[in-house]
């Protein structure tokens, strides 16, 4: 079997396996689905399907490589997943904590960085979530998978050097975990965009290195024959021939007060900074001049690709550094330079540098306007040599017979494609060679004109020596293209789930991917794109949808009682409630959210998304299946609701440590228990069993708690366990941005320290800070106080809470008892924490309270309620859903303005279900 890995790694002829099936070559398997794919596109049919990207049959079928990888819907995942995944079992036993990672690591791996794309989270980041969550052979998703790095990882837990083995195992043990279990795990990975899926398969299916090297130094040696007159420049001896690595061109403008020409490298770059200043002066009139006030100059230039004629902004060759040897000298571009751009200029461009208009879009029309940088169509994108260059290498890959080798020969290709455009930014305050800006179209006012000879000659050695470290054994992946919302697999088959999902308007990937796809002629279907995009109608209702359907076909897809790991990076509140909605109406239930502190190097938990500023980390699990069935049966009942505390609280992590001390595990507070009870009732269309202090009352009751948490019994042994080999109990981190939030930063203070309205005035006020909500009142404190908890009289018996405090914190008083005159004088007026009892006849007192006041929102007769309390609306929410009164639910939601329901996600859930069910006319 081995030799059958070696030769389908290396390209060398003989037997090959693939699902099941035995070619005489690896040419020969390739051949055979090759001929399949094409008979697949006929089909009308096929094509019809959501998120089928535009291009001809020809062309998709020079992308693919099936069955591994198919530059449109694969359609052998399923058999792929059949062949060597292993059916849900519900006998086979199953448990995991929810595990923090570090998203960052890696980032300087030379597999990372191989292939640039817009974003990927590296593989040595994905690699322990694998392992955590998985057996060698499962199989792991990624429907968002870029530039294919989760394929990477799965293959690295077979592959992983023994010193990083060693670290990471020792890493475990220090944190109490069991060893990972080394080995190759399968991954299936999709993506929308034909650009990150062809990446993807060529970072994770074999290839013969060797053979790669030696065709892309023979490629490289083709075009220089070709091409390589048009990159010479003499010495300043008009003698000795240099070889150009640089060209430096700049924009020419117009003086606002003179209209005199402005040479913006002569005019703003400073020589002696090496760097461009912000403003100057005209060299003609001496008037100050930025950038902002001049005005650029466009000349008619002749389309050669279009046969047509353009207005541009008029560039010039200011600069160019060449090498004779191992020498690198500078020059201003003299007569023979410019005679010899004007002669490249005027030759013919091929059809294989794509001329195409470029079609209305946010990051080319709106975001950047690049008809005003003279970009119309995307040969513009080009300088003539680098268009030259560009079209003689594409055609000379494409003579390679080899398909594999061909496609590995176009990723390299692709590597560079975009620094070789006008976007490459001339920078000399860096280090050379510069890089365009990331995540936009931008031209800016001095471009640099990279060798194409350096650049792909370095990036072939990277890439070959990269590669043979990496060692490839196998195809361990299928790779699809299409919509995470339609995934051609079966229910219940994947073993794990790791994705980096879009994330609102951070990134507009179709809009950015459309260069690079038009040289392949496949190009993404934006339709389905889950994105927030003005340009293409699509707000954040749209987005919430679009990711909600993909995280229910991830849900669909996912082995019932295992897990899914969601990287976020979008700081909005909005957003983040968006992805959490659409999580748990998909089926989801999320267990933890933690984001790495890149100060102190560790993780904390996100208690608050007003206050979330780096990547966060979510992890979710599907309900197992016996949950779900019981819940068919027995429908909302209280014992339901209880059964989902009991499956929730199993998989919750029981203790975490940070710096030796144990941290509060915010899942475990119990008012978040009841808002993922809550979630999960709403998201089956099912009225809610439990009021909220029937919930706290019942919790308490069946099971024990420990530092404001909630356990399961075998679990709580285990935690007092730890707790006592720590010095203090764990405490909440809170972020006061609400009501809700108010009441628990008070309840925490007086926890630790029973006081009395003047104690605690001025530290509430300072926490009322920048991140309070917009539209949420700010509460009194008075009516916070009263409403929440219990102030002592004076008279009587002295109330437990307060006595302890008292009799620890003050000498004089420890030896007192509770209905002494003394002890009762330093307790007047002191707030405190209500034991449950109480708290539960409060709970009823408040939520009439906040009832009677939601009715004056339903009567508010203006046309938008500026000013809302976040409690009010929720308790009113709650009650209207429990009542089936959906048209309430959406009548005030209206009223409210947009942030109010996008930020809270109770919210959000009760009126997106509400509006679904009177869509559906429930």
């Amino acid at each position: 079997m081995n030799d059958l890995l070696d030769n389908h790694r290396s390209g060398k002829s003989g037997p090959v396996e693939c699902l099941g099936q035995t070619f005489a070559s690896d040419d020969a398997r390739r051949e055979h689905f090759l001929n399949l794919l094409a008979e697949k596109l006929e089909d009308p049919g096929f094509r019809k399907q959501d998120g089928f990207p535009k291009g001809s049959n020809a062309a998709i079928l020079a992308m693919s490589d099936p069955p591994y990888y198919t530059a449109c819907p694969n359609p052998w995942l399923a058999e792929f997943v059949a062949h060597y995944g292993k059916p849900y079992d519900p006998a086979v036993k199953y448990s995991r904590e929810p595990l923090a990672i570090d998203v960052s690591v890696g980032k300087t791996d030379a597999i990372y960085k191989a292939h640039s794309y817009h974003t990927k989270v590296p593989h040595l980041a994905i690699v322990p979530s694998i392992l955590h969550y998985t057996q060698p052979g499962d199989v792991v998703l990624d429907g968002f998978a870029g530039s294919g790095m989760t394929g990477v990882a799965a293959h690295w837990c077979g592959t992983a050097s023994s010193g990083y083995r060693h670290e990471l195992e020792m890493a475990w043990k220090k944190e109490g975990r069991a060893a990972p279990k080394w080995g190759a795990r399968r991954a299936v990975l999709n993506d929308l965009s034909p650009a990150a899926t062809f990446i993807g398969a060529n970072y994770n299916i074999p290839f013969d290195v060797d053979a790669f090297a030696k065709a892309g130094k023979q490629v490289l040696s083709e075009v220089e024959h070709d091409c390589g007159w048009m990159y010479e420049t003499k010495h300043t001896d008009q003698k000795t021939i240099g070889i150009i690595e640089e060209t430096v061109w700049s924009e020419v403008y117009s003086c606002p007060e003179c209209a005199g020409e402005i040479n913006f490298f002569e005019v703003y770059y400073d020589v002696e900074a090496s760097k461009v200043r912000a403003n100057s002066i005209c060299p003609h009139c001496s008037a100050e001049l930025t950038k902002k006030k001049m005005e650029r100059i466009y000349i008619s230039v002749p389309d050669r690709a279009n046969s047509t004629v353009v207005s541009q902004p008029k560039r010039v060759p200011v600069q160019i550094t060449y090498k004779i040897g191992s020498r690198k000298y500078t020059k201003k571009p003299d007569m023979d330079d410019l005679a010899l751009i004007q002669k490249v200029s005027e030759m013919q461009v091929t059809d294989d540098v794509p001329s195409i208009e470029i079609p209305p879009m946010h990051m080319t029309h709106e975001r950047a306007r690049m008809d005003e940088a003279g970009v119309t169509h995307l040969n513009h994108f080009y300088l003539p040599r680098a268009t030259q260059y560009l079209a003689r290498l594409w055609q000379k890959i494409g003579k390679i017979s080899d398909q594999r080798l061909r496609l590995m020969m176009r990723f390299w290709f692709d590597s560079h494609i975009i620094n070789l455009s006008i976007q490459n930014r001339y920078r000399p305050e860096v280090s050379f060679p510069y890089n365009p800006m990331t995540g936009v179209y931008y031209i800016p006012s001095l471009i640099s004109e990279a060798s194409p000879f350096t650049a792909y000659a370095n990036r072939l050695k990277r890439l070959s020596d990269t590669f043979q470290a990496f060692y490839l054994r196998e195809a361990n992946v299928a790779l699809t293209t299409g919509t995470a919302a339609l995934l051609p697999l079966p229910n219940d088959c994947v073993d794990y789930i790791f994705t980096d999902p879009p994330f609102g308007e951070n990134i507009y990937y179709s809009d950015l991917n459309f260069l690079v796809e038009s040289w392949h002629g496949v190009i993404t279907d934006a339709k389905p794109e889950a994105i927030i995009d003005k340009f293409k109608k699509k707000a954040l209702p749209e987005y919430q949808h679009l990711m909600q359907s993909c995280f229910a076909e991830y849900q669909r897809v996912l082995k019932p009682g295992r897990w899914m790991t969601v990287v976020f990076s979008n700081s909005k509140a909005a957003v983040w409630n968006a992805i959490q909605v659409a999580l748990q109406q998909a089926g989801f239930v999320v267990a933890e959210v933690t984001a790495l502190d890149k100060v102190q190097g560790s993780y904390r938990q996100v208690t608050s998304t007003t206050a979330v500023k780096q990547d966060l980390v979510i992890s979710a699990y599907k309900p197992n299946g016996g949950l779900e069935d019981r819940f068919k049966k027995s429908g909302a009942t209280p014992e339901s609701a209880w059964d989902f505390v009991q499956t929730h609280l199993r998989h919750l992590s029981v203790t975490k440590l940070k710096d030796a001390e144990l941290e509060f595990i915010v899942e475990r507070d119990p008012r978040r228990i009841y808002d993922r009870l809550v979630a999960w009732f709403v998201r089956h269309g099912a009225p809610v069993p439990l009021s909220s202090d029937e919930f706290l009352s019942g919790l308490r009751s069946r099971f024990p708690e420990r530092d404001g948490m909630v356990f399961l019994p075998d679990q709580v042994t285990e935690y007092d366990k730890k707790r006592a080999q720590t010095v203090q109990a764990p405490q909440m981190e809170l972020f006061v941005s609400d009501e809700r939030s108010a009441i628990d930063w008070v309840a925490d203070f007086l926890r630790a320290r029973p006081s009395t309205y003047q104690d605690i005035h001025p530290e509430f006020i300072r926490q009322l800070g920048a991140g309070w909500k917009k539209h949420e009142t700010r509460p009194e404190l008075a009516a916070l106080l009263e409403a929440n908890f219990l102030r002592f009289d004076g008279a009587g018996e002295v109330p437990s809470q307060i006595h302890r405090y008292l009799s620890t914190n003050y000498h004089d008083l420890r030896s007192l008892e509770k209905t002494d005159p003394r002890l009762n004088a330093r307790a007047q007026d002191r707030w405190y924490v209500p034991d449950p009892n109480k708290a539960q006849d409060l709970e009823k007192k408040r939520e009439r309270a906040l009832l009677k006041e939601f009715e004056t929102y339903k009567t508010f007769a203006g046309r938008k309620i500026k000013e809302s309390r976040l409690e009010v609306l929720r308790a009113g929410f709650s009650a209207a859903w429990a009542a089936k009164d959906y048209a309430t639910i959406l009548g005030i939601a209206h009223k409210l303005p947009e942030e109010t329901l996008q930020e809270d996600e109770r919210l959000l859930t009760l009126y997106d279900m509400a509006l679904t069910r009177t869509e559906d006319g429930a």
